[in-house]
């Protein structure tokens, strides 16, 4: 085993760190400091971080006598050597952990569901403790809140309004034609029907006015 003792984690010379996802400090002692680089260990550490490709919370890693024993860890425990650490689950999938640490060469396995953590080290091959319980599919089926049904929306609306008006005022013209030239009974309601034909127009730009302003609307919400 390549090891390094440092009195305190400062100490370590920066050029001699070569594990670019972890600092000396995530690695020292939490209660002295004090640090023993166990370089095996903190390749594998390195290796599994690389392989799930998301940062791994250190809870604890070197544990110096004096703290492991304040803290009551094993008369053993693999955090006196350098070779064990407590990763946080609380941003990883402990099922997919785990088999990614055992890939990488992990052979000891701590499961702390109540506390939120897994411990890991170089063995000996064991494992301890209650399993996380399984976590349910982070993907959610695909879902567009807040869209509005086609029919019912606002641009179909408008523009719903703006063709009916449109028609109508068509039809009217078309209307005021035909009476004009074949109701002479009726002539004195022309006039009115230039009116309403009128009116029918306005009516449908402003239902384009409606269709435009709902879809800048919705452009702006990113609703399209």
């Amino acid at each position: 085993m390549t090891a390094n003792f440092y009195r305190h984690w400062r100490d370590v010379p920066e050029r001699s760190w070569r594990w670019p996802n972890f600092s000396p400090a995530e690695i020292a002692c939490r209660g002295t400091g004090q640090l023993l680089v166990n370089e095996p260990a903190l390749d594998k550490l390195q290796a599994l971080r690389d392989r799930l490709g998301k940062p791994l919370i250190v809870r604890s890693a070197y544990r110096s006598p004096e703290h492991n024993r304040a803290v009551g860890g094993a008369t053993r425990s693999k955090h006196l050597d350098g070779a064990a650490f407590d990763i946080a689950m609380s941003n990883h999938d402990p099922v997919a952990f785990e088999a990614a640490a055992r890939e990488v060469g992990f052979l000891g396995f701590g499961f702390y569901p109540r506390s939120g953590f897994i411990h890991v080290d170089l063995g000996p091959a064991r494992q301890w403790g209650e399993r996380f319980p399984v976590r349910a599919s982070a993907f959610a089926e695909e879902t567009r809140p807040g869209r509005e049904v086609l029919a019912a929306s606002r641009t179909m609306k408008g523009g719903g309004a703006a063709g009916v008006a449109t028609l109508s005022a068509a039809g009217v013209e078309v209307a005021q034609s035909v009476l004009a030239e074949t109701q002479s009974a009726i002539l004195p309601l022309v006039p009115y029907l230039d009116t309403l034909r009128w009116v029918l127009i306005a009516v449908a730009l402003g239902g384009i006015a409606v269709t435009i302003y709902a879809r800048l609307d919705d452009w702006k919400r990113g609703r399209r």
